[in-house]
């Protein structure tokens, strides 16, 4: 029973941890290799904002809780611990995948304004920023050193 619950725990740490080393902005797999387009702007205002769970921190958790909760218990309690472990692991999934961010005004440097969302906490007004787009949405926000 031990033996299983940590063959199980060490397939979920190994299935959900990444191999990637480096510590620059991370692209998605099917777009980071497209044409982005920049804008130049000046940060006018910063607050700080939580940005919650898009889905992936619910599911995975769920399906964690469930996992653990399957070894506990016989018959019918082994099917409340697996309710129990998936509705709690839903719950601290969401929890833990919450983010600090912060959201920019920016006055761009052909007049406009724009608020920008972005995860971390890293800029103060006054800042120049360079807001790389794909499409419509911001890939990453740069501090511009000029």
């Amino acid at each position: 029973m031990m033996k299983k619950f940590i063959y199980i725990l060490l397939a979920s740490i190994t299935l959900f941890s990444g191999c990637a080393t480096n510590n620059g902005p991370q692209y998605d797999g099917k777009n980071y290799n497209q044409i982005k387009r920049y804008d130049m702007g000046t940060v006018l205002k910063s607050r700080p904002v939580v940005i919650t769970d898009d889905g992936d921190g619910k599911f995975f958790g769920a399906l964690i809780g469930t996992v653990l909760g399957s070894l506990v218990g016989r018959s019918s309690g082994k099917t409340l611990a697996m309710l129990g472990g998936g509705i709690g692991g839903y719950y601290a999934g969401s929890e833990i995948a919450k983010a600090n961010g912060e959201e920019l005004t920016v006055r761009l440097d052909n007049g406009e304004d724009i608020v920008v969302v972005i995860k971390g906490n890293f800029f103060t007004a006054g800042d120049r920023v360079k807001i790389i787009k794909d499409g419509n949405r911001v890939a990453q926000v740069d501090r511009v050193v000029e």
